[in-house]
């Protein structure tokens, strides 16, 4: 690393909390060596009040761009100078791109997901997902399964600050995709959420209940008859590679998608846009995934 950092060096950061578990720095910097690319990627524990001071010291320092995780999504939306059409829908972003001054925010989570799913055999089309969540990830994922065909989604959701936000994500899901079926609950109603998930081709996690540090001894889903042998169940926390909620699905038949494939698809996605390169996606993914 020190040998190939200079006065030229582009620098590129990953900002949310926490982000001291995170693989990003690592898969990108060895991308960027592997490429010959003078840029070099780091962490910043960024609290969600902090976002705004964060955006104007991207500016400040002319970084080159970089991602943004949770909490900090849909906070971080608001500061870009743009938007892509994607993350205008969903009114958050996971990448941030400088362009000469003008930082424009993407999302690519939705990509992540579904390119995960695929790359473990399972197609979206034709099929019914539910998804716990209402943030900036779990939007991105309902918006693209949407978009690539899935029947009918069902989204559970606190009610709280997100929640309106979740009724608008479902009427834009709506409006964008006809015919398509959109349900969202409160995600605290137990006895709905499993009777839901036992109807469904696919349940996926998108909060951060199940994540280290502080949450790995939780799962957001509260009532084990919910799963099934077939079900597919996804992950969208990657730290722990297999979360509680993987381990009991696992234990009852089900197919098991870790987060750690849809950090890697998001990232190729993300990569792509702030380096105008093409990630050697083989090496990474057997250096880092496998």
């Amino acid at each position: 690393m020190e040998k190939r950092i200079s006065g030229h060096t582009g620098l590129l950061a990953l900002i949310g909390s926490p982000v001291g578990h995170s693989g990003s720095p690592a898969m990108y910097n060895y991308s960027f060596e592997r490429l010959g690319l003078d840029y070099a990627y780091v962490a910043f524990d960024i609290r969600e009040d902090e976002v705004r001071d964060a955006i104007a010291a991207m500016k400040l320092f002319k970084m080159k761009g970089g991602n943004v995780t949770m909490p900090d999504k849909t906070e971080a939306a608001k500061y870009m100078d743009e938007l892509s059409p994607a993350a205008q829908i969903i009114g958050a972003i996971n990448t941030i791109v400088n362009e000469d001054g003008k930082l424009v925010g993407h999302i690519t989570d939705g990509e992540g997901f579904v390119n995960n799913l695929k790359d473990h055999g399972i197609d979206i089309k034709g099929k019914k997902i539910c998804v716990a969540g209402g943030g900036g990830a779990a939007t991105a994922i309902q918006v693209q399964c949407a978009l690539d065909g899935a029947r009918e989604i069902t989204i559970f959701n606190k009610k709280d600050a997100f929640f309106e936000r979740t009724l608008e994500t479902a009427e834009k899901i709506r409006n964008a995709v006809p015919g398509i079926v959109v349900n969202v609950y409160d995600i605290d109603d137990t006895g709905k959420m499993t009777e839901e998930i036992q109807s469904a081709d696919i349940f996926a996690n998108a909060t951060i209940v199940g994540m280290k540090p502080n949450l790995e001894d939780q799962s957001v889903v509260k009532d084990l008859s919910a799963f099934r042998p077939g079900l597919v169940v996804a992950d969208a926390v990657y730290n722990p590679e297999e979360t509680k909620m993987l381990r009991e699905a696992k234990a009852a038949g089900c197919i098991c998608v870790g987060g750690k494939g849809m950090l890697l698809w998001q990232g190729v996605s993300a990569f792509k846009l702030f380096s105008g390169h093409d990630m050697p996606v083989d090496e990474v993914k057997e250096k880092f995934f496998s």
